[in-house]
This record gives structure tokens, C-alpha cells and sequence, in this order.
């Protein structure tokens, strides 16, 4: 076992609005794991291969990267981060989400668990531009991370705090008694989360390999009240970019674990049982699983954008800088898009914005779906297919 039991009294509390049998006091047993921050671990051939197997994968996907291909970057994030959110059964399709987010930058209401999958994008985002980007990764990087996820959440006071109670999974709701996994008791998790920032401040092991561990351990700690699973997962990305083994385009591993939920919760329950090359095979199958899908995807958006390419010019013909060429190099991270929107994309003037959204409604590459004259949308034709056949898939 990667950690030690240690027995804890749950309180009598006769106020609390529960059943009568959950207000009575009760023992319960939560973990705390080892520290791993000067742990070495061993893992034999079998594992050390299919790491390897996973970074060739991630290097391969990041050989073509280039500014220009950003907004792929941006599409494989949004991939990530709904399938991040699913796997906490939050389940928003990229359809759906696209609209949302054009609802939201035009001021329109959006439904609570639409806020949620697009809090999950923002705080990808910010693991990516700010907790990547210092020098040492520190707990402020990861309480900000969930900070940006549940600010617009139901619970916003609890954004960006480490708890200070007893959390537990599974069992009942009003005490941790008979619950499946108690994480430590609140006194031990700073500490905890300091020593997993020490780890992933190292160089000790492969990328792929560390954030499989890192992502395991933060987990087990568990030191939010809510947000821990969506947090962890923006970790990995962390990690792989921090590692510069994915300096663009990291693999939406989360597509992989929550096509089979089961399996990823039984990973996270071997590594704490002491398994960890286990789980670290485990992860990095899925690693190379989500590298393998990512690849065939964006070169299908590719094949997309020149066919849209071929239709602007064979029906408008513009000149060789119009805005209507920008605009098909921003779709694929804005696949719903507004005039708004594709003047901060593209840095053209409205005007030009609004003459190419024309041009490209009229070539077939854009499809109005609102049609008053305020708040007007246009969704990238077949783009979103593609973006749902993703969401859905499961890197096999």
C-alpha cells in the first residue's frame, strides 16, 4: 500500500438535517499516502516501453506544430476538457458547448452545467499559459487552476481553497463512515500538496511517467471540497507541457479515460494500493491511445479547411488577404463564431469581418444559426461532426 490507514472519530452531531443513524458518532479510516517528492520507485521493461511508446506518440503529434496551427491547439483543448468534465458526469456535447460559449461572449444566459465544461476550458487554459510558465511549480499554480474552474460554479466560496474538512467518496452524505476512499484528514493536506509540487518540479522520470504519478497522487489527496478530478486532469497537462514533451498540442488523454470511467476510477485505486507501474502502464496506453486519435482528427480538420479553401475560392473568389482566409484558419478553435469573435481571432476590422462571414455563408463553409439581427451566430459546417465524433470517441 502506497500510504497508511490511520482511524479517525466522526463527531455525534445531533443538528444536522440527516437521518437519525448518520447524526450518531462513528470511526472511519482515511488515507494518507506517502510523500513521493524524494520516494524512488522502480518499473520493470514492460512499463518503461510503454511509456516510450507514449512519448514517440506525443512527439509525433507536436512535429508539425507551428502559430499557425493554434487553433488546432485550442480544438484539442476544448476535446479535453469536455471529456474532463464528463468523466465527473457533466455532459456536454461539442455542439451544445460551441453554442454556449457564443451565448456567453454576446451576454445571453447559458445553462449550470454549460458554465461548468466552460470554466473546465478556462482553467485548461490557465494551465497551460501561467502554470507552465513559471519557474516553479508551487500550490498558488494548482489553487489557481481551481480557482478559474469553480468561480462560476454552485459553490463559488469554495474556488481556489484547500479544504479544511473531512471529504470522502462514495457511502452516504452525511458522514465518511463506510465510505469507498477517505482522503487524508485536512491537517495533512498542505503539506501533502507540497510535496507534490516539489515532485513535479523534478526530472527524475520520463514525462509520461511523472504526470501519471502526479495526477494519481493529487487524487488521493483530494484537497478541494469539489474539483479535484477536473483540477488533476489539467495537472497532466501541466506536466507534459512544463516537460516540453507537448510544447503545443497535448493528446486529450480524458477523451480515452472517460470512455471506460470504471477502469480509470480502478487505476487510481491500484496506484494507491501500491501498484504503480500498474497504473503507470495503464495511463500511458491511454496517452498513446489519445495521441493516436488527436492525430487522425487534426488531419481531418485539415482536409476540412481545404476543402472550405476550395469552395470560398470557387465561389467568391477574394483577393489573396481578405479576412474570409483568416476566418477559415480561426474556425477550428472557434467552430460556433461571431463578428465579435472573429475580429479578436483574426485582428481584422469589423467591417472586413462582417464581409467575409458573407462571402463564406454564401460558399458554404458557414451556416447562420441565429437569425435576428443582434447577437448573430454562424457554426463551421461539418466542423462540429467531427469535433462530436471526437468527444465520443474512445482512442481505440
Amino acid at each position: 500500500m502506497l500510504g497508511r490507514l490511520v482511524s479517525c472519530v466522526w463527531l455525534h452531531d445531533p443538528t444536522i438535517p440527516a437521518p437519525v443513524r448518520f447524526r450518531r458518532s462513528c470511526r472511519y479510516d482515511a488515507f494518507i499516502p506517502f510523500t513521493i517528492s524524494e520516494t524512488s520507485l522502480e518499473f520493470s521493461g514492460d512499463v518503461v516501453g510503454s511509456v516510450s511508446e507514449a512519448e514517440n506518440a506525443i512527439r509525433l503529434l507536436n512535429a508539425s506544430a507551428g502559430p499557425s496551427l493554434d487553433p488546432l491547439a485550442r480544438l484539442l483543448l476544448r476535446t479535453e476538457s469536455i471529456a474532463s468534465s464528463k468523466v465527473e458526469g457533466m455532459h456536454v456535447d461539442a455542439r451544445r458547448l460551441a453554442r454556449a460559449e457564443s451565448k456567453t461572449d454576446s451576454g445571453r444566459t447559458v445553462s449550470a452545467t454549460e458554465i461548468g465544461v466552460l470554466a473546465n476550458i478556462d482553467a485548461m487554459q490557465l494551465a497551460i499559459e501561467e502554470a507552465t510558465s513559471v519557474k516553479v511549480l508551487d500550490v498558488d499554480q494548482i489553487t489557481g487552476i481551481h480557482r478559474v474552474l469553480m468561480k462560476d460554479s454552485e459553490s463559488p466560496a469554495i474556488a481556489g481553497n484547500i479544504r479544511n474538512v473531512q471529504n470522502w467518496i462514495g457511502g452516504n452524505d452525511y458522514n465518511p463512515c463506510g465510505a469507498a476512499f477517505v482522503p487524508p484528514p485536512p491537517e495533512e493536506v498542505v503539506a501533502l500538496l507540497e510535496d507534490l509540487c516539489a515532485f513535479c518540479n523534478q526530472d527524475r522520470y520520463p514525462p509520461i511517467m511523472q504526470a501519471a504519478i502526479a495526477h494519481s497522487q493529487f487524487e488521493t489527496i483530494h484537497p478541494f471540497i469539489d474539483g479535484n478530478g477536473r483540477t488533476g486532469r489539467a495537472l497532466i497537462q501541466v506536466i507534459l507541457r512544463r516537460r516540453t514533451l507537448a510544447p503545443a498540442f497535448v493528446p486529450p488523454i480524458s477523451v480515452v479515460l472517460a470512455a471506460n470511467k470504471p477502469s480509470y476510477l480502478r487505476g487510481l485505486e491500484t496506484y494507491r494500493e501500491g501498484n504503480v507501474g500498474e497504473w503507470v502502464e495503464s495511463f500511458s496506453v491511454a496517452a498513446t491511445r489519445a495521441a493516436h486519435l488527436a492525430q487522425r482528427y487534426l488531419l481531418k480538420v485539415e482536409d476540412l479547411k481545404s476543402e472550405w479553401r476550395m469552395r470560398l475560392n470557387a465561389s467568391v473568389r477574394p483577393r489573396r488577404d481578405a479576412a474570409a482566409w483568416s476566418v477559415i484558419d480561426a474556425l477550428p478553435g472557434h467552430p460556433v463564431i461571431t463578428i465579435a469573435i472573429a475580429t479578436t481571432a483574426t485582428g481584422r476590422t469589423r467591417p472586413a469581418i462582417s464581409q467575409a462571414i458573407g462571402q463564406l455563408v454564401a460558399a458554404g463553409v458557414l451556416a447562420p444559426i441565429s437569425e435576428g439581427r443582434r447577437n448573430r451566430s454562424w457554426e463551421a459546417v461539418r466542423l462540429l461532426d467531427l469535433l462530436v465524433e471526437m468527444d465520443s470517441a474512445s482512442g481505440t
